[in-house]
């Protein structure tokens, strides 16, 4: 989450840039002021993490030239205009320009600052928007957000970076919450159309007419292109492919086999019951046009390791955010978290981990428990069928391993006095679980 509690003050007047700075400041407001608007514009670029505050009469460039550059560089920075009185045709010509708004002197300092915390918050959902779309069009990000050292997930991550830089239609596969839309983001993000627009729709969000007319038009108020046409040169994320009626799947085939059509599709299906797949829903020819290139979305419980390694990670983000430790999982709780059956893959785990976070915040609650009333089945001992109790116990200790690595920061000494390990076993076995000191510090 961006910080903006910047606040750029611009005004000729000592006096007033002083007591604006002292007033804001005492509101928990970082500030930092300017005599002339050039002297501000040397400071001020696209991206700055604030507001700005003007007065609109000002020798050298006056307040609206000001307030024109700024908006040239950034016309999300919300800008406060502060106006003589009289100069309120100028303060709506200001608003035009894009100004946030505008107070007249002299104004409250209440109402100052009730409006620059109002502008701050308005310009940190700016600037997080902004750093959404970067992340959702960077491959190297997105990549690094499918966690796991388990073959599968290897396999994914390779198959990611082949079918993306082919640029050919895909279907993507899994059970619900596996990550299935995230691994569509990461193909459109990998290949030739990275930067370019990536529209995501439901089949399943609309009756068939309103589906067909926003698909392919005609869009009965006429605002909008069809979304065919919207990502044009893009990508169209379809969901819940296996929803699309029958007519409508003959009409995205005939539009797949337009040889003008520049519209990169992915088609993402969960299955329609067990042991079903999106072969059984869709008709034979739009199957096979597009699982010409195909993946497959491994759910959580085929993972192994990796769900430790999840859980970790997402707990410390909760932890993080909600201000409190992350719980510690003992050796029978690893357990019992890899043999969940994990119904709601991933998107499950992320909901336990949260609320692992809250309540060991409160001091009660146990992660067995979590996954009871989640209706996770679960084996009270080490050992299940076809898994050797030393998976688990590797797991177990890779998992306390990084955790106590996280915790004392990359300090070695920490680690091998709370682990009761000596030096080399321990460089041993982090090596063997592919855990680097410099990822730590």
């Amino acid at each position: 989450m961006a910080q903006t509690n910047k606040i750029a003050i611009v005004d000729d007047e000592q006096d007033m840039r002083q007591s604006i700075s002292q007033w804001l400041a005492l509101s928990g407001f970082e500030t930092e002021t300017f005599a002339t608007a050039e002297e501000a514009l040397e400071v001020i670029s696209a991206g700055y993490p604030g507001i700005v505050v003007s007065d609109c009469r000002m020798p050298g460039m006056d307040g609206m030239t000001f307030l024109r550059r700024l908006m040239g560089i950034d016309s999300g920075l919300p800008v406060i205009m502060i106006t003589g009185h009289g100069d309120v045709p100028m303060a709506v010509e200001a608003m035009q320009i894009g100004a946030y708004d505008f107070m007249e002197k002299p104004f409250n300092p209440d109402r100052m600052t009730d409006l620059a915390r109002r502008a701050s918050e308005t310009r940190r959902l700016t600037l997080d928007n902004r750093a959404l779309r970067r992340e959702l069009s960077d491959g190297t990000v997105l990549m690094r957000k499918l966690i796991g050292a388990s073959p599968v997930m290897e396999r994914l991550r390779e198959d990611i970076l082949d079918l993306g830089q082919a640029d050919g239609h895909v279907l993507i596969e899994g059970e619900t919450g596996s990550g299935k839309t995230l691994v569509a983001h990461a193909l459109h993000a990998v290949g030739p159309r990275q930067g370019k627009k990536f529209i995501l729709h439901s089949c399943a969000s609309s009756d068939d007419a309103e589906l067909e007319a926003k698909l392919f038009g005609p869009v009965p108020d006429g605002a909008e292109r069809p979304l065919v046409e919207q990502a044009r040169g893009g990508t169209l994320c379809l969901e819940d492919i296996e929803a699309l009626p029958s007519g409508l799947q003959a009409r995205l085939l005939t539009f797949l086999n337009d040889p003008s059509c520049d519209t990169h599709i992915l088609a993402v299906s969960n299955p329609p019951e067990p042991g079903k797949s999106a072969e059984d829903s869709l008709r034979p020819d739009l199957f096979y046009r597009l699982a010409a290139m195909r993946i497959a979305v491994p759910p959580l419980r085929q993972r192994g390791e990796d769900i430790l390694t999840l859980f970790t990670h997402m707990a410390d983000q909760f932890a993080e955010e909600y201000g409190c430790d992350a719980p510690n999982v003992t050796a029978q709780e690893a357990a019992q978290l890899l043999q969940a059956s994990w119904p709601g893959n991933v998107r499950q785990l992320i909901n336990i981990a949260e609320r692992a976070v809250l309540q060991n915040r409160r001091g009660t609650g146990t992660i067995a428990g979590l996954l009871s009333e989640e209706s996770t089945e679960i084996t009270p001992t080490l050992v299940t069928e076809g898994k050797p109790l030393k998976e688990y116990v590797e797991a177990f200790e890779r998992m306390l391993i990084d955790n106590t690595m996280r915790r004392h920061k990359g300090s070695i000494s920490s680690v091998m006095e709370e682990l009761c390990l000596p030096r080399r076993t321990l460089n041993e076995k982090m090596a063997k679980y592919g855990l680097s000191r410099a990822n730590y510090l």
